[in-house]
């Protein structure tokens, strides 16, 4: 497991450069599809956020992250053939926790991010090679907004009935403390690489 992770973390120095030069013929065809793929999940979910929002408040929100999220990715990955997610340094939910290589470039983003780049224009592309077959993998920033602050803010601006319902539902939740503008996780997308 070692060597993958720094065998992946050397590979990724060379592409975070600019992943363009980094991939091989083709594959920028999938940087297109994917940016596809990712503008349909984050519509859906911003329309689903909006829609509970307007209906009960933060509170509401709370089901579209935890239930209605899982449920549109899944489907994406089943109409595209893509293994559609979203990751996060700082998870609430578990299925949210990051494999090495996603954890290797959400450092990246954060890193690039506080140098002074726009976390919605952080994205990285790159092909790797997991248990001998090559995969395409591709990963977009999420910035933190004004409206991701009533539940992913500092604990203590929280509102009450926001954090009584994560504390319910998310007991070890880790998903707190962002500020706007900061990176709050990232898209991720992964598909084997046709021969």
């Amino acid at each position: 497991m070692r060597k993958y992770v720094v065998g992946v973390a050397l590979v990724a120095v060379v592409a975070l450069s600019g992943y363009e030069q980094a991939l091989g013929q083709g594959e920028e065809g999938y940087v297109s599809e994917a940016r596809e793929v990712i503008k349909k999940f984050g519509g859906e979910l911003k329309s689903h956020l909006q829609k509970q929002m307007q209906a009960g408040g933060p509170a509401a929100a709370i089901t579209v992250c935890s239930e209605v999220a899982p449920e549109v990715s899944s489907r994406l990955s089943r109409e595209n053939g893509w293994m559609v997610k979203r990751v996060s340094l700082k998870a609430r939910n578990p299925l949210d926790i990051p494999d090495a290589w996603e954890r290797y470039v959400l450092q990246e983003f954060d890193k690039k991010a506080a140098a002074g780049a726009a976390p919605k224009d952080l994205e990285h592309a790159e092909t790797v090679t997991e248990n001998g077959e090559p995969f395409f993998r591709y990963m977009k920033a999420i910035p933190a907004g004004h409206v991701c602050m009533m539940c992913h803010g500092p604990k203590e601006s929280l509102p009450a009935d926001v954090h009584k319902l994560l504390q319910q539902n998310y007991p070890h939740d880790n998903a707190t403390g962002y500020s706007v503008g900061m990176v709050r996780g990232a898209f991720s997308i992964k598909r084997p690489v046709s021969k």
